[in-house]
């Protein structure tokens, strides 16, 4: 079983960003299941976690469903982030979030990046601010990024949505179904390793 997390940053109930998240999750998991890979989407609703996101950064570690969620979040095959557009950038919250999750943690993390916003104009804030702040964390997001503005929720531009939906999707599936399931990963180094280091 493949687990995908999606990630929703939107702060409203319901919210375009979550809309964008389900839509991409679903895609995904029907790709897979077309290559012969069974699959499960978890979506999380950043907002669900805002105070756990700030309790981190300023204690230095992530405490009960909050750190939970991060385990969860370092053993998935791949992740979908959704962020709304605040100020020509992604929001804080889903900026906050990245900040507390350890770097090396998703070394190798396949992810599919989504925004939304309420024009075109600033559909390239997957390139400028999403890409590079995964590139930092060694992920690997795939190439195509998806950007829905409010007018691609309906009418004309619904099916054009529709079809890089699916292709992000697609691109996502393709990569999960040719990596290697992530293991866990233990926290602590083994008596052997620490002497050799001491050496």
């Amino acid at each position: 079983m493949r687990n995908i997390i999606a990630i929703s940053g939107g702060l409203s109930t319901p919210s375009s960003s979550r809309t964008l998240a389900e839509d991409l999750g679903r895609e995904a998991v029907e790709s897979l299941r077309s290559r012969g890979e069974q699959a499960a989407v978890e979506l999380v609703e950043l907002r669900d976690h805002a105070h756990a996101i700030m309790d981190n950064m300023l204690t230095g570690f992530p405490t009960g469903e909050f750190a939970e969620l991060m385990e969860r979040l370092v053993e998935a095959d791949a992740i979908i982030v959704v962020t709304p557009t605040f100020s020509a950038g992604i929001s804080g919250l889903v900026k906050s979030f990245f900040d507390v999750v350890e770097k090396e943690k998703l070394e190798g993390m396949p992810v599919l990046m989504a925004a939304t916003g309420g024009t075109e104009r600033h559909s390239l804030v997957i390139e400028y601010a999403m890409r590079p702040l995964f590139a930092y964390l060694k992920a690997i997001p795939v190439g195509t990024g998806v950007y829905a503005a409010t007018s691609d929720f309906g009418g004309e531009g619904a099916a054009a949505l529709r079809g890089r939906v699916q292709r992000a999707a697609t691109e996502l599936a393709d990569v999960v179904a040719g990596a290697p399931r992530r293991v866990k990963q233990d926290d602590f180094v083994d008596f052997e390793t620490l002497l050799r280091r001491s050496a």
